[in-house]
């Protein structure tokens, strides 16, 4: 054990190695050498907040602004995000110090808020909000320093160090609310190495702030538009009250520090995981579980079905043969077509279709070329890489419709096209409509919408139209028995082979092999956090394909030996289990994790949930549905039938 898990760290530090190399850099991710006394620009991407889930543009409160606002162009990720990225009025050059400076233009004459943006910040601050802004593509991080260990506190004097996305927009004492008014930024520079004659050039590798409430009274403010602080202890807090108007200057300082950091690993800070231990820990103790059960399968199916298959190619008497029971009596009615064949055929064709998206989005991820620094990448990737499996989908979906005795291609083609898509713009278009009515930048505009239909009618349906065709006129699967006439009858099951029994079942170990790193998604989704750990997720993924396989397998050779033939739909319904704990664990999370307490909040989030929880399914679905599928025709291939 303890080789392995040497072996596994230094494949770590191999990899981490290749990813901290200077001369790659992920396509549209060049550094940017600045000289002394560059200007360095400060954006502002939006505001979040985890109490809310509702981000809104930097401009819709009351800050100061430049004399003319300039959006930059986004990716589709970025809008779908409600990432709006803004200039500023902040004046930043590369290694120039400054003091304090008023940030809107007049400094003798203060801001003043009237009564509705009193009323406005007062309650952003309520609820929780953080502003983000970014310095040459890196984050603000609020530094937040403690004491790990209360013991040791006198025998070292070492703190903890840990970074907040953003900064707090103000915070509340009492009824009372206070806004943080003026912003000390500190930005660390690494000097590049460059020829003895050149000008010395530099890259920003860390941006951090302090945010300060300080009150009108005691920022002093000369024409020149600079400003003295206060004495940290003397100074009171700049108070909003959201009954009348407000007066206050918005200042900020500027300090620029030398820093060892590299560029190329000028992320780490952002992404530092106190707790990559509990990963590997999840991994281990999935990959044992993994081996459990396949120890465990491969004992019992394979003993089980060589006594099966060799009892039932026994050249016995007639009457023996009579009195059998298990899976081969049911031998002429296994392929017998289930309801609905069109519908399962299109809900597997979407399956396929995720199953192609996520492997490759993980997969790619994985490698580095999704990287955070690339804002919105990993979204608008998913988006296309969607459109664009159609093909596949649709050739598995027409395949699979022909082997059921499936003959409307073009209407089956066009279910699966539409139908879970349909389910997935439907929802999210409701959402929207919520998220629109509070103005809030995470409402998808109406272009992109637009954008969007046309790339599903126009990319995605046409390919799923393309693969469902070749699907359709390839050869069915041949399914090794003939179906007879006159369905056989199903003796009455025990109360154990229930659908929802099954469910329950088989859901516990796909989801207990990834439940570690649904935590870590979640809290990425919902709590603002950055989730780059894709090496882990796709192990788990792995994990999560072969315990799939493995329970599906032995759901449907403990129905087939009850001598019930109806396993097409039951095998995907109960493959899907584990979307069902799915969906009980994010009810845990938001009742025990998020602070959200509003209507709309709650909607988004169980909206958002429930389309997680059918995509899960979907998947989880279709990979135990294939498993079983090709596990039916591999023993009954085995069987000699007269």
């Amino acid at each position: 054990f303890s080789f392995l898990q040497e072996r596994l760290r230094y494949m770590l530090v191999l990899l981490l190695l290749l990813h901290g190399t200077d001369s790659f850099y992920v396509p549209g991710v060049a550094p940017i050498n600045f000289h002394h006394n560059d200007p360095v620009e400060i954006k502002a991407v939006k505001l979040t907040s985890s109490r809310t889930q509702l981000p809104y543009e930097y401009y819709s409160l009351p800050f100061c602004q430049p004399t003319k606002i300039t959006y930059k162009a986004e990716n589709l990720g970025e809008v779908l995000r409600g990432d709006r990225i803004v200039n500023t009025p902040f004046q930043v050059s590369m290694n120039m110090e400054k003091k304090c400076e008023v940030l809107c233009n007049l400094p003798n004459k203060p801001v003043t808020l009237t009564v509705e943006q009193s009323k406005l910040i007062a309650e952003r601050i309520r609820e929780d909000y953080y502003v983000h802004l970014i310095a040459d593509n890196l984050p603000v991080a609020t530094r937040l320093e403690f004491y790990s260990n209360r013991e040791e506190e006198e025998k070292k004097k070492e703190k903890d160090v840990q970074f907040e996305h953003g900064y707090r927009l103000g915070f509340m004492d009492g009824n009372k609310f206070y806004l943080h008014n003026h912003l000390s930024f500190i930005l660390y520079y690494h000097r590049e190495d460059v020829e003895e004659n050149q000008e010395p050039t530099y890259r920003v590798v860390r941006f951090e702030v302090i945010p300060q409430s300080i009150k009108l009274e005691d920022l002093k403010a000369d024409e020149k538009s600079m400003c003295t602080l206060p004495e940290a202890t003397g100074s009171a807090p700049q108070e909003i009250d959201p009954s009348k108007e407000n007066q206050l200057l918005f200042t900020y300082s500027v300090h620029w520090e030398e820093s060892d950091i590299k560029w190329a690993s000028r992320w780490d800070t952002y992404l530092t995981m106190s707790d990559v231990q509990i990963h590997w820990f999840s991994i281990i103790n999935s990959v044992v579980v993994v081996f459990f059960l396949s120890g465990i399968l491969s004992m019992i199916i394979i003993r089980t079905l060589r006594k099966d298959i060799a009892n039932y190619n026994k050249e016995d008497d007639i009457e023996d043969t009579m009195e059998e029971s298990g899976w081969k009596l049911v031998h002429g009615d296994v392929f017998r077509p289930p309801q609905y064949p069109m519908i399962l055929s299109s809900l597997l064709g979407s399956g396929i279709q995720l199953f192609c998206m996520i492997l490759i989005v993980i997969f790619v991820a994985m490698l580095g070329m999704l990287s955070p620094s690339s804002r919105g990448a990993l979204m608008t990737t998913a988006c296309f890489l969607f459109m664009f499996m159609g093909v596949f989908g649709g050739f598995f979906a027409g395949r699979l419709y022909r082997t059921l005795k499936g003959h409307r291609w073009k209407k089956g083609a066009f279910c699966t096209a539409t139908l879970y898509p349909g389910v997935v713009f439907g929802i999210c278009f409701v959402l929207n409509c919520f998220i629109w009515g509070k103005h809030s930048s995470g409402a998808v505009p109406f272009p992109t919408m637009v954008a969007l239909l046309c790339m599903w009618f126009g990319i995605s349906l046409p390919l799923v139209y393309l693969g469902y065709y070749f699907g359709f006129r390839k050869q069915p699967y041949d399914n090794p028995v003939r179906t007879n006439q006159i369905p056989r009858q199903i003796p009455e099951q025990r109360w154990y082979m229930n659908k929802f029994v099954g469910i329950l079942m088989a859901g516990i170990l796909p989801f207990g092999a990834m439940f570690i790193e649904l935590f870590f998604i979640f809290s990425a989704i919902w709590e603002n956090q950055f989730y780059y750990l894709f090496g882990f997720l796709f192990l788990v993924f792995i994990i999560l394909v072969v315990s799939c396989s493995q329970i599906s397998i032995v759901m449907v050779y403990f129905q087939l030996c009850a001598e019930d033939y109806r396993w097409w739909w039951r095998t995907f319904l109960v493959s899907g289990g584990s979307a069902f704990y799915v969906l009980i664990y994010a009810i845990f999370y938001f009742v025990n994790k998020l602070d959200i307490v509003e209507f709309i909040p709650s909607l988004l989030y169980f909206g958002y949930t429930a389309l997680m929880v059918l995509s899960f399914w979907l998947l989880t679905g279709t990979i135990g549905f294939y498993a079983a599928y090709m596990f039916v025709r591999k023993i009954y291939a085995a069987v000699k039938i007269d």
